[in-house]
């Protein structure tokens, strides 16, 4: 069963990764790709940051960054923005440079780690949860919100990748995010049943469901608990440019990074038997409820993962607006500072939070 499942999951791999993006060398090994600004690891001279935490409804601590502009005027009730990490990832990969990047334009950001993933709660780790991970959300503005130096009706709510879906759902029933944007969106659950570009077969899904479901019988009974997609951990001449792209942010210098209680090689990888549950997440399915609060879908134009965000965008109620990036791929977004247009988001938010 075991060389059955992997011989699927490389199957709808394959499959996932069967779009076009830019070529990469095809070398065992690959230096980190600096160049367009790369800059992960910001750090900002013009915030402070502090570690919080608090509690989810399921009584599971949510443990975030809060990055508050040095120049925020007492006594002021200021905008706020949660902001939520690439599926896999945790608040130090994309996240905490965004957090930071609009704290400098007055905002005060909270950056989080998802449920089962980083420092929150969660266990086992690495548990995929969608409807957990909407409430880490809805969460954070509950914490967000009853800050005396935050304006609870001008808070709003952004997602990178993955997050961008799990925003999406945590929005449709909280109406208390006034504003959201994505960048670099990732439906996973059209991921998990369709693949990039649909181009999984319902044949390779259903075996896909049937490889999870035996997966647990062996988990049940004491074996050893399987991981799945994620971020390959070496290149070879046959590595898809998709998961070069992947690996050059996660494997490299330039993004990598593991939290505490974590190690290297789960890093983006996901439980097997909890990832067949993004079968089930549908986070476009009412969108349009959103309306008439404001959504910003911002995606590079050559981003393998683009078709997501237009799927969102034509869903959507107004207003809304899909914004193309030029000449950005899909990691390109995560940290590319000379490519991510934090002005446009920062015009967003500044427009509607007022």
């Amino acid at each position: 069963m075991q060389t059955r499942m992997k011989k699927f999951l490389n199957v709808a791999l394959t499959a996932a990764l069967a779009a076009t993006v830019g070529l990469f060398s095809s070398t065992s090994t690959m230096a980190a790709d600096m160049s367009n600004g790369a800059n992960n690891f910001y750090q900002s001279s013009q915030v402070t940051i502090q570690k919080v935490t608090f509690k989810n409804q399921y009584d599971m601590n949510i443990v975030g960054n809060l990055v508050i502009p040095k120049n925020l005027k007492k006594n002021a009730k200021a905008p706020a923005i949660v902001i939520g990490h690439p599926m896999g990832a945790v608040k130090e990969q994309s996240s905490m440079l965004y957090a930071q990047k609009l704290a400098e334009q007055g905002f005060v950001t909270l950056a989080i780690d998802q449920s089962f993933w980083g420092e929150s709660d969660g266990h086992p780790r690495n548990v995929v949860a969608p409807d957990i991970y909407a409430e880490a959300f809805s969460a954070s503005v509950d914490y967000l919100g009853t800050r005396d130096f935050i304006d609870r009706n001008r808070i709003g709510a952004l997602g990178i990748c993955g997050s961008g879906s799990f925003v999406i759902s945590a929005a449709k029933i909280d109406p208390r995010m006034k504003a959201i944007a994505t960048v670099s969106m990732y439906d996973m659950g059209s991921a998990a049943r369709n693949a990039l570009n649909h181009s999984q077969t319902l044949e390779q899904r259903k075996q896909l469901i049937a490889d999870a479901a035996q997966q647990r019988y062996v988990e049940f009974t004491g074996g050893k608990t399987e991981y799945t997609s994620g971020t390959v951990h070496e290149l070879t001449a046959d590595t898809h440019p998709i998961q070069r792209e992947f690996y050059d942010f996660y494997r490299t210098p330039r993004g990598e990074f593991t939290p505490k209680g974590s190690s290297p090689e789960l890093t983006t990888h996901p439980t097997l038997t909890s990832n067949i549950k993004f079968m089930n997440f549908y986070p476009f399915n009412d969108i349009e409820t959103i309306s008439p609060r404001p959504m910003l879908f911002i995606t590079g134009d050559q981003a393998h993962s683009k078709e997501f965000s237009e799927d969102a965008y034509k869903r959507a109620g107004e207003p809304k607006e899909l914004y193309y990036v030029k000449g950005a791929g899909h990691v390109d977004l995560y940290d590319r500072v000379d490519l991510i247009p934090f002005d446009k988001l920062a015009d967003f938010f500044t427009k509607n939070l007022k």
